[in-house]
């Protein structure tokens, strides 16, 4: 059974790496494209998965085109080699709708699938995918003129991978919050939250309503200080097993219902905490479109709660 890891651009090292940790073999590389004969995985540095590939002949650019469509609908392309060739079935393919998403709004729901041309006579394809976007690309409607730094961008994706965000009235808390991209998203969004960071907020951000700053340590606060909250958030900037000490806190405390936090990484990867990560019930890690040498985790709903 074969499947497909394409890495996330300039990521390439961190997904041979784990999935050499995974026990997979990789028979061949095309591009950001790494091929095995063995089933799918979930890959964190992978941004998008092809689960159960198949190799079909391309006698032509129309019966290409053809076995597309005989297989569903809806196809992305990723296109290292052979792109002049790759590009005219694509045209003959119906057209995916690739505009920049409006948030709040869930990632789609249609069936994607990817293609690539292996060798001008010869394409690799897989129906099922594990991003709702072509080749994990995801781009929105920026706002330019409200959030302090692009590091909402990171949230916003989060949120709309999650297919949730949090709703009017819902209590987060925001650790390393300064300057406050990411309590400006939560503002917007009519919740309750309180920011923690030793260095204050935007005055802009600072000024909206239900927004309350506190200037403490994230790793020095007390659990039951904050009491219930349904969202942690954290973008704090730390070494990865000190975040994992401070999420398994917060877990053991019952006191949070849904986690969103950036992994990240100075230096180099530290693959074995962001496994430990990915182990914990209900975890979800991804590398997003906008994170840079970082991975986010999301924890929602029971397993967030139970150490």
């Amino acid at each position: 059974m074969t499947s497909a890891y394409l890495a996330a651009e300039g990521f390439e090292a961190q997904l041979q790496e784990e999935l050499r940790r995974a026990g997979r073999t990789v028979r061949a590389r095309h591009g950001r494209l790494f091929i095995c004969d063995q089933p799918a995985m979930s890959a964190a540095w992978a941004a998008n998965t092809w689960f159960d590939c198949r190799e079909l002949p391309v006698p032509s650019i129309g019966e290409a085109a053809k076995a597309l469509r005989a297989i569903q609908r809806n196809w992305a392309m990723h296109a290292p080699l052979h792109y002049r060739r790759a590009a005219l079935i694509q045209e003959r393919l119906p057209h995916v709708s690739a505009k920049p998403i409006v948030f709040p709004a869930p990632a789609p729901t249609a069936p994607l699938g990817s293609w690539t041309l292996l060798a001008p006579d010869r394409m690799l394809a897989a129906a099922r995918c594990s991003s709702p976007f072509p080749n994990g690309e995801v781009t929105f409607v920026e706002d330019k003129a409200g959030p302090p730094s692009r590091a909402y961008l990171k949230l916003w994706e989060a949120l709309v991978r999650l297919r949730r965000w949090p709703q009017p009235g819902e209590r987060c808390i925001d650790l390393g919050a300064s300057p406050g991209g990411w309590t400006y998203v939560l503002g917007k969004l009519g919740t309750e939250v309180i920011a923690i960071d030793k260095a204050p907020l935007d005055p802009k951000v600072m000024a909206m309503p239900g927004v309350q700053w506190r200037g403490e340590s994230a790793f020095a606060l007390e659990p039951h200080s904050i009491g219930p909250v349904d969202w942690l958030f954290s973008d704090v900037i730390c070494y990865p097993a000190r975040l994992l000490r401070l999420v398994e806190r917060w877990r053991a405390s019952g006191l949070v219902r849904n986690f969103v936090c950036t992994i990240k990484f100075q230096g180099e990867t530290d693959h074995d905490t962001a496994a430990a990560f990915a182990a914990l019930p209900g975890a979800r890690v991804m590398h997003l479109h906008h994170n840079k040498h970082e991975l986010t985790f999301m924890l929602e709903g029971d397993g967030a709660g139970k150490p």
